[in-house]
């Protein structure tokens, strides 16, 4: 029921995600834990630029990372998964974060994908994944992606899966010294359904040719983006 206040919800509350295997045609999601540094390092060193609009790294020692990984895979607040395509060693992570339970609303972030993932169909399904747990799984109303305007690949990442864009708040992070403008994005309860449909079709085999790349676009598959 929709009124001048906005929508009536009766539901009060929104289950916490969880954190466990998740399982797709071309990517698995694991646990993140500070025993992946060995696997992860290979990717990790080679790509140091990679770090660029992240609040963390780069990394120049595998110490470091595994203090990294020790202490984001022991929140309990923020769950993070590796990204490991099928047949390779892991190639990511990336996580849900700022939960807002009550509010129903939450946030796929943190993602940190090696060069050789990114724009690939694995790192879209990794996303993909999360994008079911907390709409279909868990229900909640909107789907947020954010990221620093000026970090062109996550912008249009987030509005080649299906995201809309909302706004730029102006100012709103200092990273490295350097204040970004942030972006925000969202997919709404409604949306969802349309979205779902159209990237479940991207994903399936036939739309790809034997050397992995895509027959259509996102967009052209009518999911109403």
């Amino acid at each position: 029921m929709t009124s001048s206040l906005g929508t009536r919800i009766s539901q009060q509350s929104w289950p916490f995600p969880i954190k466990e295997r998740r399982a797709g045609n071309y990517v698995d999601l694991l646990p993140l834990s500070a025993n992946d540094a060995d696997a992860l390092w290979p990717a990790v060193v080679a790509a140091p630029e990679s770090f660029t609009y992240l609040r963390y790294g780069p990394f120049a020692e595998i110490k470091s990372l595994q203090m990294f990984l020790k202490e984001v895979s022991a929140r309990t607040h923020q769950p993070f998964w590796i990204v490991e395509p099928k047949g390779q060693a892991p190639q990511g992570w990336l996580s849900i974060c700022d939960v807002e339970q009550k509010d129903s609303s939450i946030e796929i972030g943190s993602i940190w994908f090696s060069p050789s993932l990114q724009g690939t169909r694995a790192a879209r399904e990794a996303i993909f994944l999360l994008m079911c747990h907390a709409m279909d799984e868990l229900g909640y109303q909107r789907l947020v992606w954010r990221c620093q305007s000026q970090n062109q690949k996550s912008f249009k990442a987030a509005k080649n899966i299906g995201f809309t864009y909302e706004e730029t708040w102006r100012r709103a992070a200092i990273v490295d010294g350097c204040q970004r403008d942030v972006a925000w994005f969202s997919i709404l309860k409604e949306e969802w359904p349309r979205r779902r449909a159209t990237i479940s079709r991207w994903l399936m085999s036939e739309n790809f040719d034997a050397a992995g790349n895509q027959m259509a676009r996102l967009a052209e598959l009518d999911c109403g983006m």
